[in-house]
């Protein structure tokens, strides 16, 4: 696949993220958030939680559960740690979320699947 082609799949992915998170009560503060450490794709909050998110985008169903490894949500956690003071307020609880999205199939999302 070309890079042009990942890029374009990758950004509707987050984008139907961030409408199946809104549509279940969270606000969406930032999306495609990039630091030193590396890059986030959605930032959500929903009451007290601020959800730190990454987006994978999978054509076939069962390659979702190989989408996300060790050394990607590493690096999300670096760049959430570098974010945090952005989007976090003192008494919120900060978490790192998956959203796995393919075709004909719900997003599924993955609560607080990161702990340093």
């Amino acid at each position: 696949m070309k890079r042009a082609a990942a890029e374009a799949r990758g950004r509707k992915a987050e984008r139907r993220a961030a409408w199946w998170l809104r549509l279940h009560g969270w606000r969406i503060l930032g999306e495609r958030l990039r630091v030193a450490a590396g890059e986030v794709d959605l930032v959500a909050r929903r009451g007290r939680i601020v959800a730190f998110i990454e987006v994978k985008w999978r054509e076939r169903p069962e390659d979702l559960d190989l989408a996300i490894d060790q050394y990607r949500l590493r690096r999300v956690a670096a760049a959430a740690e570098m974010l945090s003071p952005r989007f976090a307020r003192p008494d919120d609880d900060i978490r790192i979320d998956v959203m796995l999205l393919a075709p004909g199939r719900l997003p599924r999302h993955l609560v607080h699947v990161w702990q340093p």
